[in-house]
């Protein structure tokens, strides 16, 4: 299903350093425009006003804790609130609530792309989503510190289903400052406040490193796009209307799909829409995630989940069940919160761990194509069930 073009036009993308709402990011966007027409398809811009990080509010908030801690030695009061504040605004952030901090921060400009495919009158749509910007790297994301968890604790890490809720860390100093302010327990304080200046330097190195190529994330999706694109023009789709979505800044917490969402709340019916995301399909093993959440969990829905397995098995498609994404964010959650039925096929190693991510290694030359080809196959399977159960 994957053509040669398709390999040749992702090789293509990965060439441009495409950081979130960057000149880059827009570049590939008109580039991902320019190939979607080749295939017969007509994309349409889209652009939105973000942040285009995550560094810069988070970082803010994990600042601020520092000063609260600093403050509370000499004011409990003062400290407590400021640092419970911080907290707040770090929640709302890192769980994809209404983003309050970052209405005070600069905006720059993302660009969406779209493109529709299928029967335009039918009653049922299919948004099938990846995205073209692609993230920075820094010591967060050494591929290492998974190793070396798997190394230290095998048997605890082999039992686990969920990743790491990052949302909870970052949290967790303004929460133990501001605790720990209004309590008078000096030691713990101190704590909050270094964990909280750890987390600001973390955060610090992300902004001041490198964007990677992004060839697992997310110009894997990309191509799976490319893919169906081909595929539904050549044997179009009836009984289903198919948006063929890229999303940009999905690497600043989602804030391109978020701005999709928003802007087409009213003409897209949540009873007759569902999302499906796709995220790091570059990876050795194709995965069905069950929920994700950086800071509270939510399941996808359970409905489409059971729609995408029995697609997957009619084109003989293994998919791992029973993982859960606690460690990052993808374009399926800002549809899930808006009452869409939403869903993410993803892919990682043996780790349970997307291959490469966010590092410097992520390059076309490190794909599983194989594991890109199984995830068209079930999207595509996926779109034409949809269709076949309208005309049946």
């Amino acid at each position: 299903m994957l053509s040669a073009d398709v390999r040749r036009d992702l090789e293509r993308l990965a060439a441009i350093v495409r950081g979130s709402a960057t000149e880059g990011e827009a570049e590939a966007a008109r580039l991902l425009s320019e190939m979607l027409t080749q295939r017969g398809l007509d994309p349409i811009f889209e652009q939105e006003t973000v942040v285009g990080g995550y560094w810069q509010s988070t970082g803010l908030a994990a600042a601020t804790s520092v000063l609260a801690g600093v403050l509370g030695g000499r004011s409990r009061r003062a400290g407590a609130l400021l640092a419970a504040g911080a907290a707040a605004l770090m929640a709302d952030d890192v769980d994809n609530g209404v983003h309050l901090l970052r209405r005070a921060l600069p905006r720059q400009t993302t660009t969406n792309l779209l493109a529709w495919a299928g029967d335009p009158n039918a009653p049922e749509t299919v948004v099938i989503v990846a995205h073209h910007d692609a993230a920075h790297t820094g010591l967060l994301f050494h591929p290492g510190l998974v190793a070396l968890v798997n190394r230290v604790a095998p048997g605890w890490y082999a039992k686990q289903t969920t990743s790491t809720h990052t949302g909870c860390l970052l949290v967790l100093g303004p929460a133990l400052v501001a605790l720990s302010s209004a309590l008078g327990l000096r030691r713990l304080r101190r704590f909050g406040t270094c964990w909280s200046a750890a987390t600001a330097a973390v955060l610090a190195d992300v902004a001041r490193s490198p964007v990677v190529a992004g060839a697992n994330d997310n110009l894997s999706a990309v191509a799976v796009l490319l893919a169906m694109a081909e595929e539904f023009v050549k044997h179009p789709a009836t009984g289903v209307r198919l948006l063929l979505l890229s999303t940009g800044s999905e690497e600043s917490f989602m804030e391109g799909m978020r701005g999709f969402v928003r802007r087409h709340r009213s003409e897209l019916d949540p009873a007759s829409t569902r999302f499906l995301a796709l995220e790091c399909v570059g990876s050795p093993h194709l995965i069905l995630i069950e929920g994700e959440g950086m800071l509270r969990m939510r399941d996808y829905d359970s409905s489409l989940r059971d729609e995408l397995q029995a697609a997957a098995d009619e084109v003989e498609v293994d998919l791992w069940r029973g993982l859960r994404l606690g460690a990052g964010g993808t374009d399926a959650l800002p549809a899930l919160r808006s009452g869409y039925r939403s869903a993410c096929i993803a892919a990682c190693t043996d780790l349970k761990v997307p291959a490469n991510y966010h590092w410097k290694t992520d390059v076309p030359e490190n794909l599983c194509w194989g594991t890109i080809e199984r995830a068209a196959l079930v999207a595509t399977r996926l779109v034409r069930r949809v269709g076949e159960a309208q005309a049946g």
